[in-house]
């Protein structure tokens, strides 16, 4: 099936729901779908963005911007995962805690908006990672339109490019907790210390990265042209770690899920 073929069948799943509800995070999945719903459904659409501290200020503000772009309905709506111990412990599935959690109030925010259905942005790729929040996106019969139109990754930036939304080429960014390693505690001050250092890091133009947070020591896993700019700003990124906690810096190359090696799990996820 070609792209135009999937971008037809992505709307007529979605027309077959009057009322939707989309778990929006401002990335480039969940945005194409918040405009072709937005498209299809108008104010039939209401896009929910959670908010709680893995989630980046500026990706906060991002996704307020981009729903407001495309018109649609947006609300913010705080969840509550760092009240969970499960979670907190990091152990591998922890993402399956937080999307219980979001979907939780997703549901919540359903019944009082009289909203029957809920959609999130996973795509077809994805059910090839290690994702545990799927289990809890079926536990919660949450749809996903992107998967049931076939739409893998690749295909989803560029029906996004087609459809002119300016972040098609958006990197991946999944929430601060992922760059702490499974089976060290997740606190409030290290995700304060990894949303620093990486907002700081973007400062200087380099876009694809991840601040690992090993205790004292900073992994910073940059690309080719990012590891120019590092070298070229060392000192200055040296000292403003120290500001952020952080005594030491390693350096490695960028790859997605990269704390999932060792683990037996496949290292293309978001994380």
């Amino acid at each position: 099936m070609d792209q135009s073929s999937k971008y037809g069948q992505l709307r007529r799943f979605i027309k077959k729901f009057e009322r939707l509800i989309i778990a929006f995070s401002g990335g480039i999945d969940s945005t194409l779908l918040l405009k072709v719903a937005h498209d299809v459904l108008g104010d039939g659409v209401l896009a929910v963005t959670a908010d709680s501290p893995s989630v980046p200020r500026n990706e906060l503000k991002e996704a307020q911007r981009l729903a407001e772009s495309i018109g649609a309905r947006h609300l913010i709506i705080q969840t509550d995962e760092m009240q969970n111990q499960s979670y907190l412990k990091n152990p591998v599935n922890r993402c399956y805690f937080c999307k219980t959690e979001l979907y939780s109030k997703l549901a919540e925010v359903a019944r009082r908006e009289k909203f029957h259905f809920i959609a999130n942005g996973t795509n077809l790729d994805d059910l090839g990672d290690y994702r545990p929040g799927l289990q809890a996106a079926e536990e919660f019969q949450v749809l996903s339109p992107l998967k049931e139109a076939r739409l893998t990754k690749a295909e989803v930036r560029l029906l996004a490019k087609k459809i002119n939304l300016k972040i098609w080429d958006k990197p991946a960014s999944p929430c601060l907790s992922s760059r702490i390693p499974y089976g060290s505690s997740v606190t409030a001050e290290k995700l304060a210390m990894i949303e620093a250092a990486e907002k700081f890091l973007k400062s200087l133009s380099i876009r694809d990265l991840r601040v690992r947070h090993f205790g004292p020591k900073a992994r910073i896993e940059v690309t080719k042209k990012g590891l120019v700019l590092i070298e070229e700003n060392f000192h200055e990124i040296s000292a403003k770690f120290r500001s952020f906690g952080f005594e030491e810096i390693d350096l490695a190359e960028f790859k997605s899920g990269s704390l999932n090696v060792g683990l037996g799990l496949d290292v293309q996820t978001a994380n």
